[in-house]
């Protein structure tokens, strides 16, 4: 017997590049999601082509024709349903939900940032980790809270900061770490190897790597 997979929506605004992880990942046999529909709040995102292409469903709902956040959430809701949906991931969603949504979805709807949450909530936060001097960066998936960028991590990735890095180079290294992480944690989370006590994720006993990263790297 086929082992049931979890429905995902994944939930964009742009190019969703992360989105596009996620479905090159869903493609094996093994893995517990399958993503089911793709919704945009912009009509014309290229994400969108792509999730078409990949022979996924697709739902554009243009943030702009809706006079508030609740009339748009309940068209959105209305899409998750018609799907089917059992778990959200965010990739690039650039729309705040109310906490009425939020708290519909708590523990099932997850995001991706590019920092190690709790720092650098919000946005430009490549330029925010170098304006603060830190020497490593990376990228959170965590489950979303109504607070911005808030809410039990599930997964992290860290980059180191070289040098000479602009935003615009650290972003790419990030962003690269980010394609790997988020298809590991939706992993974790639609197997149910993932659960929250509290506001602390638990279920997995160790972390699998024992090297630390150093930056800069140590010498001799």
């Amino acid at each position: 017997m086929t082992a049931h997979r979890k429905k995902v929506a994944v939930l964009i605004s742009g190019r969703g590049s992360n989105m596009e992880a996620l479905i090159v990942a869903a493609r094996a046999v093994d893995y517990p999601a399958e993503i089911t529909t793709v919704i945009s709040s912009q009509p014309d995102a290229p994400g969108l082509t792509f999730a078409r292409n990949a022979g996924i469903a697709t739902v554009a709902l243009d943030h702009k024709t809706f006079q508030a956040r609740e009339a748009f959430e309940a068209a959105l809701q209305t899409a998750l349903d018609a799907a089917g949906v059992e778990l959200i991931a965010l990739a690039g969603f650039m729309r705040l939900m109310t906490p009425d949504f939020v708290g519909r979805w708590r523990d099932r709807m997850i995001n991706i940032h590019p920092s190690l949450l709790p720092s650098f909530k919000g946005l430009h936060t490549h330029e925010q980790a170098l304006s603060a001097g830190v020497r490593v960066a990376g990228c959170t998936v965590h489950f979303v809270r109504a607070e911005l960028d808030s809410g039990p991590i599930i997964a992290q990735a860290a980059v180191a900061v070289q040098s000479g890095d602009t935003a615009a180079t650290l972003a790419d290294r990030v962003l690269a770490a980010e394609h790997k992480l988020y298809p590991a944690a939706l992993r974790l989370v639609a197997a149910g190897q993932i659960h929250v006590d509290g506001e602390k994720t638990i279920g997995y006993e160790d972390v699998n790597q024992t090297t630390a990263l150093f930056s800069p790297p140590l010498q001799g």
